[in-house]
């Protein structure tokens, strides 16, 4: 370390100095750590953030890069969340809903791709839980290796469908389900209610509770940036997820939609959503983090920056071509067109492979199942 970057350093406490300068690895930082290291903006504190959190990742998880297949599998959705293009409330949404065999198409394309994991997304569109159950059995079926490399025949399956009963998630975890994904967005109780129309964030939690009950790898993970977020309430995020043990973790800056309330709200700060991904990263070094589509839906696509500050997952999208527009959560998504060639499935891990270059690690294309476990 030179002796700029360490007089830069000292203005840290002597906690948070021994996260980003020490031998891994170190005790989770405190909260106060945390918020110490999400506001200092020096390019010394970002390098050794960031050297920190590859650290970790590799030390915990190795250098690689882990492929899963997005198929956004519906974007009508019953909520009127203020920040999401999707909302029910927006009359200028495009609306959509694949079938069964497009579902399986689409996954058949990324199983012939050489990924073993498929992320099922939608919106809350209230569909019927048998028939979801039927596609998540149909999906197995599709993907089964009896020489899997991974040991697995068959491929996981990751729903990020909303709130539900937690006897649909039953069934689903019945029918084959491995996984489900449901960020909290934020902790603090009062901006939840103030950005989610008629629903709180105990349901949100309750929902956790339920999945894990029934024995899903459950992900969570926050927006940095959202109006009326605090630094001081990121920090606590990051440091209450890491005591949940969360098998996924998804950072994201917050991008405004045109179309929702929010629409003429900031965006979020890339460089405060980077720092975010790094602490999430050394607070949790077992888990999997992605580098999120949103990250590259900025005026440059920063997902090489998110590697390099700890993230480890990618997830091109194998929709149908003509849905990948319509799945406007958030406007200006830049890599749906990574996969968009139906006929050239491959060309998705090549992208794959570029980024994976960029940030020093390899491609695994493997089910990456829950290392918490």
């Amino acid at each position: 370390m030179t002796r700029e970057a360490g007089m830069a350093l000292g203005r840290l406490s002597e906690r948070a100095f021994a996260v980003v300068a020490g031998a891994w690895p170190v005790e989770p930082p405190a909260p106060d750590d945390v918020r110490l290291l999400l506001d200092s903006a020096d390019e010394a504190t970002a390098d050794a953030l960031k050297a920190a959190a590859s650290r970790a990742r590799d030390s915990g998880l190795g250098p690689r890069l882990v492929a899963r297949a997005l198929i956004e599998i519906s974007s009508y959705c019953g909520n009127s969340c203020r920040y999401c293009g999707l909302n029910a409330c927006n009359r200028l949404a495009r609306r959509y809903s694949l079938s069964e065999d497009e579902i399986v198409e689409s996954a058949s394309r990324a199983f012939r791709a050489g990924l073993r994991t498929i992320v099922l997304q939608s919106g809350e569109d209230g569909r019927d839980t048998a028939e979801l159950s039927a596609i998540i059995g149909a999906v197995k079926r599709a993907g089964f290796r009896p020489d899997a490399v991974d040991g697995a025949g068959y491929p996981a399956v990751t729903l990020s469908l909303g709130e539900r009963p937690e006897a649909d998630y039953a069934a689903w975890k019945e029918a084959g389900a491995d996984r489900y994904l449901m960020r909290m967005e934020t902790g603090d109780r009062e901006l939840y209610a103030a950005l989610h129309d008629g629903r709180g964030l105990d349901s949100r939690l309750a929902c956790h509770a339920a999945l894990r009950r029934l024995g899903y790898q459950l992900g969570s993970g926050i927006m940095v940036g959202l109006p009326g977020q605090s630094v001081s309430g990121i920090a606590l995020d990051l440091a209450s997820m890491a005591g949940g043990r969360y098998a996924m973790l998804g950072i994201g800056p917050f991008i405004p939609h045109p179309d929702t309330p929010l629409g003429d709200e900031t965006p979020g700060d890339m460089g405060l959503a980077l720092r975010a991904t790094a602490l999430a990263r050394i607070c949790s070094p077992w888990s999997w983090i992605p580098a999120t589509t949103a990250m590259a839906s900025q005026e440059r696509d920063y997902r090489v920056d998110a590697l390099l500050y700890g993230a480890n997952v990618v997830m091109p999208n194998f929709s149908p071509a003509y849905a990948r527009g319509a799945y406007a959560i958030y406007p200006g998504k830049r890599c749906a067109a990574e996969s968009d060639d139906e006929q050239r499935p491959e060309r998705a891990t090549d992208s794959l492979r570029r980024l994976a270059d960029a940030a020093g690690l390899a491609v695994d294309p493997g089910r990456a199942d829950d290392a918490w476990l």
